[in-house]
């Protein structure tokens, strides 16, 4: 492998043998290791297709993945670590962030037309991160076999190839076929690229690893290469999935399904968007988050939450057309707590309004009138972090009142709201200081709406959610509700997945000193 040149910091990078099979989670592992053995590291992804996003400090829009895994590496988060960000629209289109700003919607065959045009900002983003960085951890998308998909592609080997990076090649062995994902997946790469891939990873192992031997030593000697590790199944990790099919693969639950007292049911839009606000909430003891994609599954869900969507209209419509709009409008009728988080909150209002077609070619649309607001949708998208201050002094977060949260926004439009006292006051919009309300609450306290993202990431506004939601049900709150540490989170998955790895390996490939991983 090519010397560095001067000034710029070694790669790694994290390949897979399909989408889901845990690259996301594993490359925030490595952030963290590597962050524990004293280097400075950097997480990238060239091009992620996804719709949770984060905002960074000058508000500017990424993957959410990158945000989590600088979090793990205990950095803050840059557009350079996601310099082309995909937000799916539809079957053939999507929003494409191109440093962190929107340059509109495309689809398949134009933003295939512009890929040549945004290589050299992805070259320019690395490019910065390795001289800022003493480690880059890459991160792929989907496969590098996906060789319909190889002319042109900005994400997966060429990368490798820019970066001079060797690359751990991942696979799920959870879902079978692992040994014959990895071997497929080097027979359909040229010899430059197949001798690209140094290592072989194995993902969610369920068992005794001696139950492999035959099978790692039959994969080693046909292919030469060693078996980085082999990584358990972890049922809690502290990265958002990336595509809401994911959601699917767990059952409908985020986390391990498990016997709860409080019931929180998310309605599944199809074109859902940072369901990852919800994470929080479902670590929590004696919670459950479901999913649900039929109206009757709302049942008598102690909070049901209309989250963010990417196409609000759209999406509002869906509702319609399931019997979710009549089976909300009921539920809040009959006291049921419901939250309306961004498009959402956009939904439960009286009007929708998009003159300049925006999101469809309807002028108006009517909500879903829990909510005294109208909504503007403007061309200009809002992507912004956001301290706020609870103001509530009834309904679901009042026994927050008061309290300072760390939250931000990304949508498009304005609402103005009549008939409501606030719910949140906005203090601060990036680095300026600003006194803006948020939010909008029916009378009773039972329906709410709020455009921040990321409110249950505060532990103190989480825990007097749950203790509202117990009290409404007479039972006594849990003692441990609130008490999350996120940074915990990753130190344990960090435990958990060098646990499993050759860190010696590890080193040799990341070219750093095995003695600080080891002891790290």
């Amino acid at each position: 492998m090519r010397d560095e040149p001067i000034g710029l910091a070694p790669c790694l990078m994290i390949q897979g043998t399909a989408s889901g099979v845990g690259k996301s989670v594993l490359t925030a592992a490595l952030c963290r290791l590597f962050a524990r053995a004293a280097y400075r590291v950097a997480p990238f992804k060239s091009q992620n297709m996804a719709l949770n996003a984060a905002v960074t400090a000058d508000g500017r829009e990424i993957g959410r993945a990158q945000a989590a895994q600088a979090e793990a590496a205990g950095v803050e988060p840059t557009v350079d670590m996601n310099p082309i960000l995909l937000k799916p629209e539809g079957e053939d289109r999507s929003q494409v962030v191109v440093g962190g700003v929107s340059r509109g919607s495309f689809g398949f065959k134009e933003y295939g037309a512009m890929r040549a045009q945004l290589f050299p900002i992805v070259e320019a983003s690395l490019d910065r991160l390795r001289r800022a960085y003493d480690l880059v951890v890459i991160e792929g998308a989907g496969s590098p076999a996906e060789i319909n998909l190889n002319d042109g592609e900005i994400v997966n080997m060429r990368i490798a190839r820019l970066a001079g990076a060797p690359v751990v090649l991942v696979g799920d062995i959870d879902r079978g076929g692992v040994f014959a994902a990895f071997v497929g997946t080097l027979a359909l790469l040229d010899s430059e690229d197949r001798d690209r891939v140094k290592a072989f990873l194995i993902n969610k192992f369920r068992g005794n690893v001696s139950l492999l031997t035959s099978g790692l030593d039959m994969l080693i000697h046909r292919t030469g290469r060693p078996v980085l590790g082999v990584v358990p199944y972890l049922d809690d990790v502290p990265v958002a999935a990336e595509d809401s099919l994911d959601l699917d693969g767990m059952g409908g639950h985020i986390g391990a399904p498990h016997v709860a007292d409080i019931e929180v049911a998310v309605v599944k839009l199809p074109r859902i968007a940072n369901f990852d606000d919800f994470e929080p909430l479902a670590r929590e003891p004696r919670v459950r988050v479901r999913f649900v994609r039929r109206a009757a599954e709302l049942g008598d869900a102690d909070l049901v939450i209309l989250p963010g969507s990417k196409s609000t209209i759209s999406d509002l419509a869906w509702l319609r057309e399931t019997g979710f709009a009549e089976a909300i409008v009921v539920a809040a009728a009959q006291g049921q707590l419901v939250l309306g988080i961004c498009g959402g909150y956009q939904m439960l209002g009286e009007t929708l309004r998009d003159p300049l077609g925006v999101e469809s070619s309807a002028g108006e649309t009517a909500g879903l009138g829990l909510l005294q607001t109208v909504t503007t949708f403007a061309s200009e998208k809002t992507t912004v972090r956001v301290r706020a201050r609870v103001e509530a002094a009834a309904g679901p977060f009042a026994g927050a009142r008061g309290l300072e949260v760390e939250t931000y926004e990304i949508h498009m439009g304005v609402t103005t709201v009549s008939g409501s006292d606030r719910l949140f006051t906005v203090t601060r919009r990036n680095a300026a200081a600003t006194d803006e309300a948020d939010g909008a609450m029916n009378a009773r306290g039972t329906v709410a709406g709020t455009y921040l993202h990321g409110l249950f990431a505060s532990d103190g506004l989480r825990r007097a959610l749950l203790v509202h939601l117990a009290e409404r049900k007479g039972l006594a709150p849990d003692p441990r509700w609130g008490t999350a540490a996120r940074a915990d989170r990753y130190d344990r998955l960090a435990d958990i997945v060098g646990g499993a790895l050759d860190l010696s390996l590890l080193a040799r490939l990341a070219r750093v000193d095995p003695r600080r991983l080891s002891s790290s």
